[in-house]
């Protein structure tokens, strides 16, 4: 054998395990999806029985502590989740089935195009009709994201640059008042605005969206990234008067679920603005979390619950019990971000989190058993300890985002 053949030789003797390996790895990831689809649609076939048909009344959310099924009225946050579950159920399977069921639910929230109450309307409407636009689009749709863009539009304010999520309340002290409280979380519905601005051409939605994303990143976040969950504002001075939490341990903690909607909305607003400062902000506020996470990357629903220096101001449940809790919720939102955010920082390593993160959310320790937790698919949720609502439950949420999440693992590699 001469030189040339012997190398030829040794080079296919090395490919060929190599070949083999990413073969098995293909087949492993194809069983995994397939198992937990699966699984959803099956679930979900059981939920869709429990309901019945969409009432504007009905639309699933948690369990509560008798083991019942909670259903929403459309202008609760959540309405908009259920059905942007039903569409990723009909991206993963392509049966026309979930398709036409998901077209059901989605078009039962119509009235709410015109709802100002609060912020979420991008939860509201995005996850729903912005979904079914992006997969089966019908005359009409976009027309109601518009119209649920302006609508969300008219909570923007030009003195603080923001877009008001509460109207006046009160903090979880019962003294200390919010007048224009704007939480993480309204991060995650400007992507509604932006795809307002690409549909129309009109700059002032993508505008009011890098002018939030903006005064966000300047006074929602600590020295490490952290993120305060709640910044009430000054509206005839535009200042900051109160940084706080609502859902969280305490004001100077990390409620992790804040921090998952911080990443996964800076990632958004990179997507569609290509500017480094968000970019770098997503990449800020998910080395913090990373840092933050257990053995198996499902958050403590606070990072600081419990620890010294991080004490809530008149709260009476119990510190240690709450610290051992987990949001499967958070994990999943994280999930899915990381997903994106692993190609467009360059960094494989996120995505590589993102794949084990998905894989310990569909464990037994996360995934419920078939036939049980009311039908959701995850458990092991925590909406909000300080008021004592939804603790230790399925949320309908972190079944979304670990739907959304798979469906990206699905899809990982496509494009090249």
């Amino acid at each position: 054998m001469n030189l040339r053949n012997f190398k030829l030789f040794f080079l296919a003797f090395a490919v060929v395990p190599l070949i083999a390996a990413c073969r098995n790895k293909q087949k492993e990831k194809d069983g995994f999806i397939k198992d937990n689809v699966e699984f959803a649609i099956a679930q979900t076939d059981k939920m869709l029985q429990a309901v019945g048909e969409p009432t504007g009344k009905n639309y699933p959310r948690t369990i509560n502590n008798k083991g019942e099924l909670v259903n929403t009225g459309m202008y609760d946050w959540t309405p908009g989740f259920f059905p942007g579950s039903l569409w990723y159920l009909y991206e993963l399977t392509g049966d026309t089935k979930w398709k036409d069921v998901a077209e059901k639910w989605t078009e039962s929230l119509e009235p709410l195009k015109t709802f100002t109450g609060h912020h979420d309307l991008g939860f509201m409407m995005y996850c729903s009709y912005g979904n079914a636009d992006r997969l089966a689009p019908k005359p009409g749709y976009k027309e109601i994201l518009i119209e649920s863009a302006n609508s969300l539009s008219t909570r923007f304010n030009e003195k603080t640059r923001t877009i008001k999520s509460w109207n006046y309340r009160k903090a979880w002290n019962g003294t200390t008042e919010w007048f224009y409280p704007v939480i993480i979380d309204n991060m995650m519905n400007l992507e509604m605005l932006f795809y307002a601005s690409k549909i129309t051409g009109d700059k002032k939605y993508y505008d009011i969206a890098v002018k939030h994303s903006d005064s966000t990143l300047k006074n929602h976040f600590r020295e490490d990234f952290s993120a305060y969950h709640v910044v009430d504002y000054d509206t005839i001075t535009g200042k900051v008067l109160s940084r706080a939490t609502c859902q969280g341990f305490s004001d100077n903690s990390t409620w992790s679920r804040g921090q998952a909607w911080a990443i996964y909305g800076y990632t958004m607003v990179y997507r569609e603005t290509k500017d480094a400062k968000y970019l770098d902000a997503a990449i800020k506020a998910t080395e913090l979390y990373l840092k933050n996470l257990p053995e198996d990357l499902v958050p403590l629903w606070d990072f600081n619950a419990g620890e010294a220096g991080y004490l809530p101001e008149g709260k009476s449940y119990a510190v240690k019990f709450q610290k051992k809790l987990r949001d499967a919720s958070a994990a999943a939102i994280v999930c899915s971000a990381l997903f994106e955010l692993g190609e467009y920082a360059n960094r494989p390593e996120y995505v590589d989190y993102a794949v084990k993160m998905l894989y310990s959310l569909a464990s037994p320790a996360y995934r419920a058993a078939s036939d049980s937790n009311i039908d959701f698919l995850l458990m092991h949720s925590v909406g909000s300890i300080p008021h004592k609502s939804e603790i230790d439950k399925p949320l309908v949420y972190a079944d979304y985002y670990f739907l959304e999440a798979l469906t990206r693992y699905k899809n990982l590699g496509s494009k090249k």
